[in-house]
């Protein structure tokens, strides 16, 4: 009898154990389920400054969460306008991305963090399991759907152009000729004058035309070069909007050639450049 008390004693230990191994199986899906989150917590206006810089461009965009950066590169529809995004992992309060691609609809994620306060943080954890971007600031959680990489335009080549003036300017300089030659036109003229050394900003209108002069030492620095460019004052509007209005603006220009916006944001740890193709004049 004591024998085989014994092993009823065995048999029964042994089936707590085959439990234990299901819960410490189950434990072990959950943590690899978990482990394939990425979280990031950065404040509400950097990442504002980065959204705006591309949906001034397009509606949806693929991001890469490189290891040292968050990058973003889109041409819009027409093929007239390009961005090409970075933003340091020291941007963040908290960043730990690994080389993973995603692509969201930029409009729907613009509007979410435009709720934030942009003394706010913003924290983002991407589930590629089950395909979502969970934002999270001030109580508020929003899971928002991810889109097919596949199905989003292919990120465009920026071309290395030898462009003969650079000119470097307060924003707000770039900006009031925007809205001068708004005011009379929907093309709008940049030209660098290299006998009287000035950046020249124009615009013509059925009836009316309009001129911003920028002597050299009004600027912040400039190489001289001969150039003048006409392009869409719509496409100039969108991109103005995005800069900052303490940035500086590096503005590349040719005769005739796309132009290079590039300024810094986010501490400068946030890298944008615009380019433009030109509205070729006919003789």
């Amino acid at each position: 009898m004591a024998t085989e008390e014994t092993a009823e004693t065995t048999e029964a230990d042994d089936e707590p154990t085959e439990e234990n191994n299901d819960e410490t199986e189950t434990e072990t899906e959950t943590e690899t389920e978990m482990s394939g989150d990425h979280t990031a917590i950065i404040a509400a206006t950097t990442l504002q400054t980065m959204v705006d810089t591309v949906s001034a461009l397009v509606d949806e965009t693929k991001m890469h969460f490189n290891e040292a950066e968050l990058n973003i590169r889109a041409v819009d529809p027409a093929n007239v306008g390009m961005v090409d995004q970075t933003l340091e992992a020291g941007a963040f309060e908290s960043y730990n991305g690994s080389g993973e691609l995603i692509a969201l609809n930029l409009t729907r994620f613009e509007d979410i963090i435009a709720m934030a306060d942009s003394d706010e943080l913003i924290e983002l954890t991407l589930n590629l399991e089950r395909g979502q971007l969970n934002i999270q600031f001030n109580g508020l959680t929003y899971n928002l759907a991810l889109i097919d990489p596949d199905s989003v335009r292919q990120e465009p080549d920026i071309p290395d152009l030898d462009l003969s003036a650079e000119i470097i300017a307060e924003t707000s300089r770039l900006d009031r000729g925007i809205k001068a030659a708004d005011m009379v036109s929907d093309h709008i003229q940049l030209e660098f004058d290299v006998e009287d050394e000035a950046f020249l900003v124009s615009a013509e209108g059925d009836t009316d035309d309009v001129d911003l002069r920028t002597d050299g030492d009004e600027l912040i620095d400039y190489t001289p070069g001969e150039a003048k460019s006409l392009f869409s004052l719509e496409y100039l509007k969108d991109m103005n909007k995005a800069i900052p209005s303490d940035a500086a603006v590096t503005v590349e220009l040719g005769e005739e050639f796309p132009v290079k916006l590039h300024f810094d944001y986010g501490e400068s740890l946030g890298h944008v450049t615009y380019m433009l193709a030109p509205r070729i004049q006919s003789d």
